[in-house]
């Protein structure tokens, strides 16, 4: 047995944690994407769908899962492309929904929400980068001699520091770019009239996130 996290532990790990997931990344991309495109609460509701993924890869690296995946060249590179798919999915979805088939026609609706949300949360679990980050990341923080049940509530601990920063760094994007993409719908007369036009930022950004999962991916 090894002895808790002490405090400075923490605030190191949480210091760290901020410089590394503040930078811009294929989450942060996607999220920021999703509320210029359909508002805050759908930024709001995709930051809570990721974040729930990076809290399933934390108690998975806690449990020796992540390892298991990283391991595998196979269940990495199936894992990897999933996820491009998905990520091709959504931006056909995008080019092909109805004028108001979005999370912005009925904001309150737990349906598109719940979609939203959906969204999110594989296309997190749909990254096996993220196995990769923890298992690179944590280690450098845990206790010295630290093994067994002892290691993995401290994996657990640090995992969920993570999460806690992640929402609050992804949750400020949501919330900034929610609030531009508002003031950018106000002035009709500079987006494209035809729907499909400007929904082609949008399905492109996403496009652009498969293909760097895919090429990037191929050297992890």
């Amino acid at each position: 047995m090894s002895p808790a996290l002490e405090p400075t532990q923490l605030l190191a790990f949480a210091a760290a944690s901020v410089v590394l997931v503040g930078m811009p990344g294929p989450n942060m991309i996607y999220i920021t994407t999703r509320s210029l495109a359909h508002g805050t609460r759908a930024g709001v509701v995709s930051v809570l769908g990721v974040e729930t993924g990076t809290a399933v890869y934390a108690a998975a690296t806690a449990l020796g899962l992540s390892a298991l995946i990283a391991a595998s060249p196979t269940a990495f590179t199936v894992i990897r492309y999933l996820g491009a798919a998905y990520l091709v999915y959504l931006a056909a979805r995008e080019l092909t929904r109805r004028r108001h088939g979005d999370a912005t026609a009925d904001p309150d609706g737990p349906a598109r929400l719940g979609r939203v949300y959906r969204d999110g949360l594989l296309m997190n679990l749909l990254n096996p980068k993220v196995a990769l980050f923890f298992l690179a990341f944590l280690p450098q923080f845990l206790t010295r001699g630290a093994s067994g049940p002892a290691a993995q509530a401290e994996v657990l601990a640090l995992g969920l520091v993570t999460v806690v920063v992640a929402l609050a760094v992804d949750l400020a994007y949501a919330v900034v770019a929610g609030a531009l993409g508002q003031r950018l719908r106000r002035r009709p007369r500079r987006t494209p009239r035809h729907p499909a036009l400007r929904r082609l930022p949008v399905a492109g950004v996403y496009l652009a996130i498969a293909a760097a999962a895919v090429t990037h991916g191929a050297a992890a």
